[in-house]
C-alpha cells in the first residue's frame, strides 16, 4: 500500500456534469480537492459505505499524518484525457471541509457526508455540526446534530454568514440562491436574543420567523421573560418587525400585548427615537406625564435629548441634555432645565406661579491633544430655589446644598528663554439661601517665570544673593455682586467692579547657622481702577453721600516680610520587650515678620455735618476690587508651631523583623501673632491662638479633625473684648471662644476595599453630595443608576450556609460637634450624627439606609430607606423618605436593556413642597 500526505480537500464542481462514467470519475477527482460551508441537518442514517479517516488498514493516510483527526485526503488518478468540453463550475469558490469520523462520497446521488465534528467553509459562510450532507448537484447542504454515547443530542449546528450567527437544531441551505430553512434557530440581533421554531432565509438581508420569541435575557432557552409572536421579519443590522406580540413573564402570558411592534437594529452606537413618558399624579398639580421626549443621535461626536413634563393644572417643564466628545481632544455635557410651576388653581388663596431654571455644563480637555494649553468647565447655576422647588428633582442631598458654584477656565503656557503663562477664567458662587450671587467675568491672570538675576552660567543657586529672584504677575478682574432676580440685568453690570493689579515680588532664601531656613521678600503692587468715590455731605439730603467717579485712577503700595524656621526631631525609646518600641516627635517652629507702611497720601477729608466739621478717614479707592491702601502701618510678628507624632510598634506579623510604623497625629498646629503697633483701644497686641489637628485611626478608616480658638483677652459685660488679659480678670490663661470636632468613619466587609469612591457622580453633578449620607440621588426620574451596575449579575439568590455566609456591606459614619463661647454663653451650637449603611441580603437583594440625629434641635435628620432587587434582565427598586418636608416614596421596575428601557413602571408620590 502506498502512503500519501494528507491535507484539506479542495474541490471544484461543474454546474452540469456530463452523463458519462468517464466524466464522473474526472469530476469526482476534482471535487475531492475542495472544502465546504457550514449547514445543519437533523440526524441522518450512518448505514452507508464510508471511508474512515483514522483506520490505518483502509486509509491511504501515512502513519505520521493519521494523527490529524480533522483532515482527510481522497484523491483519484485517471490516465484518460479530459473531455474537450469544459463544464461550468457549480460553485463560485473553493469549499473546505473536514470531519473526525469519516467523509463519505456517494457518486450516484452526488452527495458528500461528513460525520462527527463536521466543518464546512465556503466564501463568507461557515458551518459546524455533528453531521453535514452536501449535494453538489443541487448546491444544497443539510446539517444537523448527532447523539452522544448516552443517546442525547449533541454537536448542534452553528451557522455563520458574515456577522450573523445562528444556532439551530438543523438547517437546510442553498449556496446558489442563498435561501435556507432553519429549525429551532437561536440568534443574536443587537441586544435581542431570538429563538424561532422555523426560520426562512430569503437572502442575505431578509429573514422570516415563525413561532418566535425574543428577549434580552442571557438564557434564551429558559428566559425570565420574553415576547412571544407568531410572525417576525428581520433585516439584520437594520430592523425587526413583528405581528401580534405578547409579553410572557416566567412562562406566564400577561395581558400586555401589541398588534405589531417595530425595533430598530442599527449597527450604530446610538439611534434617534422617541422617549415614552411616565404617568404620575400630584395633589397640587394634578395628573402628569413626565420625561417624555425625543433622543437625537446627531453624530458620533454629540447628541441631544429633549424631555418634557406636563401637569393638568398648567405646570410644565422642559429639559435639554447633550453630551459630546472627540477622541484625544475633549469631552463634556450640557444640561439646561426650565420649569413653569403653578400651585393650586387660579382663584384660590394658595395660587402661585413662578419660573425656575438650572444650567449645568462640564467640559474637560485631553492634555495629550495640546499639552501647552487647557480648557475646562464646571458650571452649575440658575435659580437659587431650583433644587428645593423642582417638580422633577427628588434628592434632598441637592436640596440641602446651600451653594452653587461654577468655573470656566482657559490657560496657555508660552515656552522660551523666559517662560510665561496666561489664564482666563470666569467664576460664579451662589448662595441658595440668601440668593446672593458673586460672579467674576472675566478673571485674567498673566505671570512670568521666576528670574534669578545673580545666578552665573553654572546655574548654581546657593546663598543669599544667588537665590534672589523676582516675578511679574498681572491680575485683571471684572466682578459683580447681585441677587437672583437681577442676574444679567442692566443694574448688575452698572454695579460691576473692574480693576487690574500688577505685582512684582522680590525674594530670596538661605541657610542660617546650618540649622535654620531663612527667607526675605519684598512685594510691590500697583492697582488700576476705573471707578472711585467722592464722599461729601449732601445738604439737600442732610446725610453723607458717596458719589461714583468714572475714570482711570491708580495707587501703589509695597510691603516687606521675612521668616525663620527649623525642624526639631525627638525620639523616645521604650524597653525592647515593650510592644511600643519608640515614639518620634517632629516639631517645625517658625517665626515670621511683616511690615507694611502707611499710605496716608491716598486719604482725603470730608464734612460730616452741616457745620463743616472735617474728618480724614476715607480713601477714594474704598470698596475697590483689589482693596484699598491703608492709612496706618502694619507691624506684625507671627508664631507658628506644627507637630507630628509617629510610633514604632511590634509588627503583628511574626515573620517580619522590622517594626511597624503608625501615625499617631498627622498634625497638631498652634498659631498666633503679635501686633507691634497695637494701640490698646481698637487694636490689641496678641491675636487669638488657633489650635488645629487631625489624625487617622483604625487602618485609616477613621478621619478625625479638631480645632479651637483661644483668646488671651477678657470681655466686658456687653461681650466686647477689652485690653485686659483674661487671667488678670479672674479667668484662666486663655478663654476658649469656639471649638469644633468632626469624625468620619468608613468601613466595609471587604478588607481590601479603600474608602468608597464617588458612587453618586450624577447626583453630585446635580448639586448633591459625593456620599450617601443624604441618600442616593434620584434625579429627573432617571433610574439608570443601579447598585448592581458594577457587578456581575450571574450570581444566585441562595444562601447555602446562613451563619457562614458573607454578607457584603459598607457603612459611612459622620459626627460633628461645635462649641461656642464668644459671649460667655458656653453652649453646644452644633451636635449631630449621620449614618449611611448598605448591605447585600442576598446576591440579588441590596438594602440601604441613611439617617441621622441632631442633638441640638432634638430631631431626626434626613432619613431614607432604599431597597433594590436584581431580576436578571429586569431591575426593581423602592426608595422611601418617611418624614420631613421632603417625605415621599418612589417605586420602579423595568427592563435593564436600553432598547427596551421604555418597558417600565415608575411611580412616585408627591413631596410636601
Amino acid at each position: 500500500m502506498t502512503h500519501q500526505k494528507t491535507s484539506h480537500i479542495f474541490t471544484k464542481i461543474a454546474l452540469k456534469p456530463l452523463n458519462t462514467n468517464l466524466f464522473n470519475i474526472v469530476l469526482l477527482s476534482i471535487f475531492l480537492t475542495i472544502g465546504t460551508c457550514k449547514i445543519y441537518s437533523q440526524d441522518i442514517s450512518k448505514k452507508t459505505k464510508s471511508i474512515p479517516v483514522n483506520n490505518k488498514k483502509n486509509s491511504p493516510i501515512s502513519s505520521a499524518e493519521s494523527k490529524n483527526e480533522s483532515t482527510t485526503l481522497l484523491t483519484t488518478t485517471d490516465t484518460i484525457k479530459k473531455d474537450s468540453i469544459q463544464p461550468k463550475a457549480l460553485l463560485e469558490g473553493q469549499i473546505k471541509y473536514k470531519a473526525t469520523d469519516y467523509v463519505k462520497i456517494e457518486q450516484k446521488k452526488k452527495l458528500i457526508t461528513l460525520y462527527n465534528n463536521a466543518e464546512l467553509y465556503y466564501q463568507d459562510t461557515e458551518l459546524k455540526a455533528g453531521i453535514i450532507v452536501l449535494n453538489y448537484e443541487t448546491n444544497e447542504v443539510l446539517a444537523g446534530r448527532i447523539k452522544d454515547s448516552l443517546g442525547k443530542p449533541s454537536q448542534y449546528p452553528n451557522f455563520k454568514q458574515g456577522e450573523n450567527v445562528i444556532e439551530p437544531d438543523s438547517i437546510r441551505f442553498n449556496f446558489k440562491s442563498k435561501k435556507a430553512l432553519i429549525w429551532n434557530s437561536r440568534t443574536d440581533q443587537g441586544e435581542f436574543k431570538v429563538k424561532a421554531v422555523l426560520t426562512k432565509k430569503e437572502n442575505d438581508s431578509v429573514y422570516f420567523l415563525k413561532g418566535a420569541r425574543f428577549t434580552t435575557s442571557k438564557d434564551i432557552d429558559n428566559p425570565e421573560y420574553y415576547f412571544q409572536t407568531s410572525k417576525v421579519k428581520i433585516i439584520p443590522g437594520k430592523k425587526v418587525v413583528t405581528g401580534l406580540t405578547n409579553l410572557v413573564i416566567a412562562n406566564v402570558p400577561t395581558p400586555i400585548a401589541l398588534p405589531f411592534a417595530f425595533f430598530p437594529m442599527s449597527k450604530e452606537t446610538s439611534v434617534s427615537g422617541l422617549l415614552l413618558p411616565s404617568y404620575n399624579d400630584s395633589n397640587n398639580r394634578g395628573f402628569s406625564l413626565q420625561n417624555g421626549g425625543y433622543y437625537f443621535a446627531l453624530s458620533d461626536n454629540y447628541d441631544l435629548t429633549v424631555l418634557g413634563d406636563y401637569y393638568t393644572n398648567g405646570s410644565y417643564a422642559m429639559r435639554f441634555e447633550s453630551s459630546y466628545a472627540k477622541r484625544y481632544s475633549y469631552r463634556g455635557n450640557l444640561n439646561f432645565r426650565f420649569e413653569n410651576l403653578i400651585n393650586s388653581e387660579r382663584g384660590y388663596p394658595d395660587y402661585s406661579k413662578q419660573s425656575i431654571y438650572n444650567l449645568q455644563w462640564s467640559h474637560s480637555k485631553d492634555s495629550k491633544g495640546s499639552p501647552n494649553s487647557s480648557f475646562s468647565a464646571s458650571v452649575n447655576m440658575g435659580s437659587s430655589k431650583y433644587f428645593q422647588q423642582s417638580i422633577n428633582q427628588s434628592n434632598v442631598g441637592s436640596n440641602l446644598n446651600n451653594t452653587l458654584s461654577s468655573s470656566v477656565s482657559y490657560s496657555k503656557t508660552f515656552l522660551g528663554t523666559i517662560g510665561s503663562r496666561l489664564s482666563l477664567s470666569a467664576t460664579h458662587s451662589q448662595n441658595t439661601q440668601t440668593s446672593e450671587i458673586n460672579m467674576t467675568l472675566p478673571d485674567l491672570q498673566y505671570s512670568v517665570d521666576r528670574i534669578y538675576p545673580f545666578v552665573g552660567k553654572d546655574g548654581v543657586k546657593k546663598g543669599f544673593f544667588k537665590n534672589i529672584n523676582l516675578l511679574y504677575n498681572l491680575v485683571g478682574k471684572n466682578s459683580f455682586v447681585t441677587s437672583d432676580s437681577l442676574f444679567f440685568s442692566k443694574e448688575m453690570f452698572d454695579n460691576a467692579k473692574l480693576g487690574v493689579q500688577h505685582s512684582i515680588p522680590l525674594s530670596t532664601n538661605f541657610k542660617l547657622f546650618k540649622h535654620f531656613s531663612a527667607s526675605a521678600a519684598m512685594n510691590y503692587n500697583e492697582v488700576w481702577t476705573i471707578k472711585t468715590i467722592n464722599r461729601f455731605y449732601n445738604k439737600d439730603q442732610s446725610t453723607v453721600t458717596d458719589q461714583t467717579i468714572n475714570g482711570f485712577d491708580s495707587f501703589r503700595t509695597y510691603n516687606f516680610s521675612s521668616s525663620l524656621g527649623t525642624t526639631i526631631y525627638g525620639t523616645f525609646n521604650f524597653k525592647p520587650d515593650k510592644k511600643i518600641k519608640s515614639i518620634r516627635h517632629v516639631m517645625r517652629p517658625s517665626l515670621s515678620y511683616g511690615y507694611t507702611p502707611s499710605f496716608e497720601k491716598y486719604f482725603d477729608t470730608y464734612a460730616t455735618d452741616a457745620s463743616g466739621t472735617m474728618t480724614k478717614d476715607y480713601t477714594r479707592f474704598e470698596g475697590g476690587i483689589f482693596g484699598a491702601p491703608g492709612n496706618s502701618n502694619s507691624n506684625i510678628v507671627g508664631f507658628d508651631l506644627s507637630n507630628t507624632f509617629e510610633a514604632k510598634i511590634t509588627d503583628p506579623d511574626s515573620t517580619k523583623v522590622e517594626a511597624k510604623k503608625i501615625m499617631l497625629l498627622n498634625n497638631l498646629n498652634f498659631s498666633t501673632s503679635y501686633n507691634v503697633n497695637a494701640d490698646g483701644k481698637t487694636t490689641f497686641g496678641w491675636a487669638p491662638v488657633r489650635v488645629s489637628g487631625g489624625t487617622q485611626l483604625f487602618k485609616d478608616k477613621l478621619n478625625m479633625n479638631f480645632g479651637a480658638t483661644l483668646d488671651p483677652y477678657a470681655i466686658d459685660n456687653s461681650g466686647a473684648t477689652i485690653n485686659v488679659y483674661n487671667i488678670n480678670n479672674g479667668g484662666s490663661l486663655f478663654r476658649m471662644t469656639s471649638a469644633n470636632m468632626t469624625l468620619n468613619y468608613s468601613i466595609s466587609s471587604k478588607d481590601s476595599d479603600k474608602e468608597k469612591e464617588d458612587e453618586n457622580k450624577q447626583g453630585q453633578r446635580n448639586g448633591g453630595r459625593d456620599d450617601d449620607l443624604f441618600g442616593r440621588n434620584t434625579v429627573d426620574n432617571v433610574r439608570g443608576n443601579s447598585q448592581f451596575d458594577d457587578e456581575d449579575a450571574e450570581g444566585t439568590d441562595e444562601i447555602s450556609e446562613f451563619f457562614a455566609s458573607k454578607l457584603p456591606w459598607d457603612m459611612t459614619f459622620a459626627y460633628s460637634l461645635t462649641y461656642s463661647n464668644n459671649n460667655r454663653q458656653s453652649q453646644i451650637s452644633g451636635n449631630s450624627i449621620m449614618v449611611s449603611a448598605n448591605a447585600d441580603l442576598t446576591p440579588k437583594w441590596k438594602v440601604g439606609a441613611s439617617t441621622g440625629y441632631d442633638f441640638v434641635q432634638n430631631g431626626v435628620t434626613y432619613t431614607q430607606l432604599r431597597f433594590e432587587r436584581d431580576l436578571l434582565s429586569w431591575r426593581m427598586d423602592f426608595n422611601w423618605q418617611p418624614f420631613g418636608n421632603q417625605a415621599n416614596w418612589s417605586f420602579f421596575i423595568g427592563i435593564k436593556s436600553g432598547i427596551l428601557s421604555d418597558i417600565k413602571y415608575d411611580k412616585r408620590s408627591a413631596s410636601n413642597r
